[in-house]
Order: C-alpha cells, then sequence, then structure tokens
C-alpha cells in the first residue's frame, strides 16, 4: 500500500515522497486525522537545532504528537475505523530495569526516523491506545506531550517523600499547564503554588493554591517538592529558585529541555539533602494512564481545551507550512493540523 510522506528536507523547506506500507500479519495500518505541532519539531523546522544534527536526520517527516484511524488491521486488536493515539516511541528491546523511553536501542518519531506526517502509517498494534469517545479530536491530538507530564508525575510519586501538603510548578507554559492539571487531578488534596512570567497565562491556573510571578516571590514562601517546567534560558533562574525555596529532603522533577548545560548549586543540593532527577519522553503504559484519566477525571479534560489553539486544514504543502508559521506567533496552547491528505 503506497502512501506519500511529507518530508523536511532542510529549514522551512517541505518535500512530498512515497513509502510502501505492506500489508502483513504484524502491522496496523493507520491514516492520520489530527497533528499537533510540538517545540521540538518548530526547532527542526526552522533550523534551530545545531548544523551538524540537521545534517544527520534530515529528511524526515516531522511531528510525533497524533492520532489517527485505524484502515486496516490483521491482527484484530482494532477495529476499522477506530480513532487511536499514535505511540512515537519504538523500542527495539526490553529491559527490565531501564524504561523503553530511556533505552539508548529505541527510535523515536520525528526525532531520527519519520514521524507522523504521512498519508498512513504502519505501526504494531502495542505502539497504538484505543481512544474513548469522551475525549476529543483536538485534545486526544497532544496526547504525547500530556503523557511525558504523566510520566514524570508517577516518577515522582514513586521517588518523593510523603510529605506532600505544598507542591510547587515552575513554568507557566503548555508543559506547566498540563502537569499543573494532572498532577491535581491525581492529588487533590495538595496545595498547588505556580511560579512564572505571564500574568494571563498565570491566571489561567484557577486550580492552583496560589500563584507569583518569579520576580516576587515572598521570601518566607517554602514548598516540599517541585516541577521545574520552563527549560530554555530560564532553566538556571528557575532552578536556583527552587533550591532556595524548597524544604530540606524535597525532590525536584526536571521536566523543561536545555540547549546549553545549566549550572546547577549543588552545595545547596548537599546541605539541604535534596533529590533531583529529569524524566523525557514516555512509553505506552503512560499513554494508556493518560488516556484513563481522561476518561475518570471530565474536569482535567475540560481544562485541557484551554490548550487548544488554531486548528488548520490541511490538504497540501502550502498548508503545512501555514500551519508551522502560525505556531511560531502563538503566545500560549497548541496548533492542531487536521490531516487531510
Amino acid at each position: 500500500m503506497l502512501g506519500a510522506v511529507y518530508r523536511l528536507v532542510a529549514p522551512r523547506q517541505i518535500e512530498i515522497g512515497f513509502v510502501s506500507n505492506e500489508r502483513d500479519d504484524a502491522h496496523v495500518i493507520v491514516r492520520p486525522t489530527h497533528l499537533s505541532i510540538c517545540n521540538a519539531d518548530q526547532r527542526y523546522y526552522q533550523g534551530k537545532r545545531a548544523p551538524e544534527i540537521l545534517e544527520k536526520k534530515l529528511p524526515m517527516a516531522l511531528i510525533h504528537e497524533a492520532i489517527g484511524k485505524v484502515v486496516y488491521d490483521p491482527t484484530g486488536t482494532f477495529s476499522v475505523g477506530q480513532r487511536v493515539v499514535m505511540i512515537p516511541n519504538t523500542p527495539t528491546e526490553e529491559d527490565a530495569i531501564i524504561a523503553e523511553n530511556y533505552l539508548r536501542s529505541s527510535k523515536f518519531r520525528a526525532s531520527g526516523f519519520d514521524g507522523f506526517m504521512q498519508e498512513l502509517v504502519s505501526m504494531t498494534p502495542d505502539r497504538l491506545v484505543a481512544l474513548p469517545d469522551s475525549v476529543p479530536d483536538a485534545i486526544a491530538s497532544f496526547t504525547e506531550i500530556v503523557s511525558v507530564s504523566r510520566h514524570a508525575i508517577s516518577r515522582f510519586d514513586r521517588i518523593a517523600h510523603g510529605r506532600r501538603e505544598k507542591v510547587g510548578i515552575w513554568g507557566d507554559g503548555n508543559l506547566a499547564f498540563i502537569t499543573a492539571v494532572l498532577f491535581h487531578s491525581l492529588f487533590p488534596e495538595v496545595e498547588l503554588y505556580i511560579f512564572g512570567i505571564d500574568a494571563q497565562k498565570l491566571s489561567g491556573f484557577t486550580f492552583a493554591a496560589e500563584t507569583h510571578h518569579v520576580n516576587h516571590i515572598p521570601a518566607d514562601l517554602r514548598i516540599d517538592h517541585a516541577f521545574e517546567c520552563v527549560g530554555g534560558n530560564g532553566s538556571p533562574m528557575a532552578i536556583e529558585q527552587i533550591i532556595d525555596h524548597i524544604h530540606p529532603e524535597g525532590t525536584i522533577s526536571i521536566l523543561g529541555v536545555s540547549e546549553n548545560p545549566v549550572p546547577v548549586n549543588t552545595r545547596m543540593i548537599l546541605e539541604k539533602g535534596l533529590r533531583m532527577f529529569g524524566s523525557s519522553r514516555s512509553g505506552r503504559a503512560d499513554f494508556q494512564n493518560t488516556i484513563d484519566l481522561y476518561d475518570k477525571d471530565p474536569e482535567a479534560v475540560g481544562f485541557m481545551k484551554n490548550l487548544v489553539g488554531e486548528q488548520i486544514t490541511v490538504r497540501t504543502i502550502k498548508d503545512m507550512h501555514e500551519a508551522f508559521e502560525a505556531d511560531i506567533r502563538k503566545s500560549f496552547g497548541k496548533t492542531i493540523m487536521k490531516w487531510e491528505i
């Protein structure tokens, strides 16, 4: 079964190619319907990765956040026409200790091999999760980034000590909002404190106990644990503030991605006996846990609607460029491509 694939061949240059999706007994063929643009996609699209990385990875189809409908399933796992979330992480081995998203042998779509900007995608059934009717298409399309937060919170729950009266989240963007919504859903009794720089964005955290601009944090405010969801140039200040305001033996979860090394005050980490861990990407269990949470907590789904930004119907390469350029201009939320290729 021949299908079109739309690959980034150079910054802001997309070309069409064709791939053969062979019908066999092990692979499900899915037609993508809704694709969500991520900051990682934008770094490739705008050429903001190092030249040697671009040279190594391009040409490549972008997008790792997507849903679709099943076209063909010889395994009998799904019915034709069923909506599914597509999992970009593709492990090639199993390990009793290391999760699939941390195995160095795992492949990840739109980061080394083709993402979901394709007419048809061939995947094994374990890389797909069925979607309940209760989850709208636009929200379901960015399940991947939500599953990353769900993964980080699961790890936090295993690592952090039991005193969880106050938890801080540094950041006011998409990742911080998602993490806050999930944490509030899973631990509604915990007081959440949000620290950011944009008053309008902070006003959207209506379920939080308090929100603070990072330049006006009360000197005596203390938290038990924290999540860093800033990344980039803001990471150093965010981590420094967390170390200043966290109680001894607290846990710091790092989620923000930074291209450059970030200096950390190890002296105070030692003095306070802090635990710091990083989380990246997610696995099948995290996707399933995310969908289960959506199905059980309509309020969380309602909050996620705030992240649905512009929805652009895509039928041509010109439409793809329009979607990416519109995403660059956004200040908050997710740009969704309604994929009608």
